[in-house]
C-alpha cells in the first residue's frame, strides 16, 4: 500500500474519531401568547442542555406551522415532533378535554394548577395516547373575563338583557343564556367592529387577547369574573418520545415540567400588568368577592350545565374530580 493511500487512511480514521455526533432535531410548534413563546425558548434551553446537544429543539413559535387542530393532526402523524394547543379545538378529538369547557371548574389559578397537576389532571393528559400524542404538560392560558359597554357587573342579575359575544360552543351557549344574557355567536374578526357599534354590548375573553385586540377602547368595564379556564396543553408524538434515550426522555419530561412553573408566573405577571394599564385608560375593573363567584357557579349547578359536558366525555367522573373542594 503507497504512503499516499496510508495517509488517506489516517486521515479518515482520525475524522471518524474526532466528528461530532450530529444532533437529532426536534420541530416545536408553539403558540402566539408571550409566555408561551417565552416558555419555548426556555424548554429549548433546557433539553439542549441537559442531552448535552444530543437534541436540538427547533422552535416555532405565533403558530407558524398551522392552527391548533392542524399542529395536533401533524403532531400525531409525525411531522410536528412537540406542540402547543388551546384545549378547546381538541375535545372532538379527546372527548375528555370538554371539561375544560365548563363555567366555574376551577375558582382560582391555584385551584386549576393543583388539580391539573394531580391525579385528575395527569390522567386526562394519558388518554392523548390513545392517538399517537405523549401529553407532557398543561400550560396557562387563561381564564376568561366579561367585558362590557353599559355597567360594572359583579353577579349574574347584572347581565339582564344583555347582548354578549360568545364562540359557537353550546356549552357556553347554555351557560349564558341560564346566567340571564343574550349570547350571539359571531366570527371574532367581527366582534371589534360589533363593540364598537353596539351591535353587542360584551364579549369574554382572556385579559390577554382583551388588552391584545384593544377592546378596553370599546369596553368601559371589565369583571374578573374568571368564568372559564382554557390551558394549553403541550403534546409531543408518542412514537418520537419512545425512541429517545432514557436521558432523552428525562430532559423532555424536566423541560414540561420546569418551563410550566415558569410559563405560568410569566402569564400571572403579564396579566398584572395588563390589569394595570386597562385601569389607567380609565376602565372600570370590578373583582368578584368568594361569595359572588360561588353564586354564578351555583347558577350554572342549578341549569344542569355541568351534566351537559359530562354527557360529552368519554369519562365524566373527572368533572366529578376536579368538582371536590
Amino acid at each position: 500500500m503507497s504512503f499516499k493511500t496510508l495517509t488517506l487512511a489516517a486521515v479518515l480514521a482520525v475524522g471518524t474519531i474526532v466528528s461530532p455526533a450530529v444532533a437529532e432535531t426536534l420541530r416545536f410548534s408553539n403558540v402566539t401568547s408571550v409566555s408561551g413563546k417565552d416558555a419555548g425558548v426556555e424548554f429549548k434551553r433546557i433539553v439542549e442542555e441537559k442531552t448535552g446537544g444530543s437534541l436540538e429543539v427547533k422552535h416555532f413559535p405565533d403558530n407558524q406551522l398551522g392552527n391548533d387542530r392542524v399542529i395536533t393532526e401533524s403532531t400525531i402523524f409525525g411531522d410536528i415532533d412537540i406542540g402547543v394547543s388551546s384545549t378547546s379545538p381538541l375535545a372532538t378529538l379527546f372527548p375528555d378535554l370538554y371539561a375544560f369547557d365548563a363555567p366555574f371548574l376551577f375558582l382560582s389559578s391555584e385551584d386549576a394548577y393543583a388539580k391539573l397537576d394531580g391525579e385528575t389532571g395527569q390522567a386526562i393528559l394519558k388518554t392523548l395516547e390513545k392517538k399517537g400524542l405523549k401529553g407532557l404538560a398543561f400550560w396557562e392560558n387563561g381564564f376568561r373575563n366579561f367585558t362590557n359597554s353599559k355597567k360594572a357587573v359583579a353577579v349574574p342579575a347584572d347581565l339582564s338583557g344583555m347582548k354578549i359575544r360568545t364562540m359557537e360552543n353550546d356549552v357556553h351557549l347554555a351557560a349564558w343564556r341560564a346566567l340571564g344574557a343574550n349570547p350571539t355567536p359571531m366570527a371574532f374578526s367581527e366582534l371589534f367592529t360589533a363593540l364598537q357599534q353596539g351591535t353587542v354590548d360584551g364579549q369574554e375573553n382572556p385579559l390577554g387577547i382583551i388588552d391584545g385586540n384593544r377592546f378596553q377602547e370599546v369596553q368601559s368595564n371589565v369583571s374578573l369574573t374568571q368564568h372559564v379556564y382554557t390551558p394549553y396543553i403541550v403534546f409531543m408524538n408518542l412514537d418520537k418520545f419512545n425512541s429517545l434515550s432514557d436521558v432523552e426522555k428525562d430532559a423532555i419530561v424536566t423541560a414540561a415540567k420546569e418551563t410550566t412553573a415558569f410559563q405560568r408566573k410569566r402569564s400571572q405577571e403579564l396579566e398584572t400588568e395588563i390589569l394595570a394599564r386597562i385601569k389607567d385608560q380609565g376602565v372600570t375593573v370590578t373583582e368578584l368577592t368568594a361569595e359572588q363567584k360561588a353564586l354564578w357557579q351555583k347558577t350554572v349547578v342549578d341549569a344542569k350545565i355541568y351534566d351537559l359536558v359530562k354527557s360529552k366525555m368519554d369519562h365524566p367522573e373527572y368533572m366529578d374530580a376536579f368538582l371536590k373542594k
